[in-house]
């Protein structure tokens, strides 16, 4: 696998600047909406309805202005299939792909420290 570096300035590429585009990035993809979409996308090609039925909780907005940003940033490819009504299905692109593995290990962290994080809450909280 040919992984594609970074061609821009290093400015554009420093999470620490508040300028930067990797920041903005960041910021768009680091979401709960986006990782959830990620995460049910899988390896698998879904329609919207689908995907609102996998991620709980999601409205017909936010998952379209996620799926939206997601497909920007290149993440995500949107088929249309020329039927009556259009069939309409969302996959993980490469760079999604590998986005993924890193969403994968976040979801794995949660289920380890889960009970660390609960007793942390409820030590906080009184």
């Amino acid at each position: 696998m040919v992984t594609k570096q970074f061609s821009g300035s290093p400015e554009d590429a420093d999470l620490r600047r508040a300028d930067s585009l990797a920041r903005q990035i960041f910021s768009d993809v680091a979401n709960k909406w986006a990782f959830l979409i990620i995460e049910a996308l899988g390896e698998r090609t879904l329609r919207f309805s689908e995907l609102r039925n996998e991620v709980e909780g999601v409205s017909h907005k936010m998952l379209t202005q996620n799926l939206r940003m997601l497909e920007r940033y290149g993440l995500v490819e949107r088929t249309v299939h020329p039927t009556v009504p259009p069939r309409v299905e969302y996959a993980l692109t490469e760079p999604g792909r590998a986005l993924r593995a890193t969403v994968d290990a976040m979801c794995g962290w949660t289920h380890q420290y889960l009970g660390h994080i609960e007793a942390a809450r409820r030590r906080f909280d009184g």
